[in-house]
């Protein structure tokens, strides 16, 4: 945030029952009583990305690579966002890959870097170009390269209503952009379906 004082929990909790009677219900009724706790909880979870810096999951290196230096790829990691222009979600799927130098990461810290970046107000365009570059910037691969498919609610529930429409963005860094065989390897490999 912007050096404010967050609101309070009651603040927050307040915010959903003046809401809530916006939308026309009673948040005194039996089953609307507890929802401004629910929603405030579950937004905390949901927007938990805020709490910590995402880049942090990637300090800790591996050295031991045994010589490794082709491609690293963690496909089909769960993305869970939300769009910052409606407060819709996103669900998806991130594709996370580099090219190392001479230090790896463990694979679970590509994941934690996705989820850091998802769980805030987003679009996936900069979503996807938040992953790539934090890679980039903390492990120094020759390559990185970031594919996320995505479908939007605020496009597929309200609006133009187009249900089953995916939103596909791509950030590719280093050798893995300029380099075509190196970059042709990785979307192959991401566009592959294991069997």
């Amino acid at each position: 945030m912007s050096g404010k004082t967050p609101p309070t929990q009651a603040e927050a909790e307040a915010a959903v029952r003046t809401l809530i009677e916006w939308a026309g219900d009673d948040p005194d009724r039996e089953g609307l009583l507890d929802t401004p706790t629910r929603v405030t909880r579950a937004y905390k979870e949901l927007f938990s990305g805020y709490e910590s810096d995402p880049r942090a999951y990637l300090e800790r290196t591996f050295q031991e690579v045994g010589g490794y230096d082709e491609l690293v790829i963690l496909k089909d990691i769960r993305v869970v966002s939300f769009c910052e222009h409606h407060m819709l979600p996103f669900l998806g799927r991130a594709h996370v890959g580099y090219l190392p130098r001479n230090r790896v990461v463990g694979i679970s810290k590509l994941a934690r870097v996705v989820n850091g970046f998802a769980r805030r107000l987003q679009i996936q365009e900069k979503l996807t170009a938040q992953v790539a570059e934090a890679i980039q910037d903390i492990l120094e691969p020759k390559g990185v390269g970031v594919v996320v498919v995505s479908e939007h609610s605020c496009m597929t529930m309200r609006g133009i209503n187009t249900p089953g429409s995916r939103l596909t963005t791509s950030h590719l860094l280093g050798e893995v952009r300029d380099d075509p065989r190196t970059r042709q390897e990785f979307l192959d490999l991401v566009r592959s379906v294991d069997r």
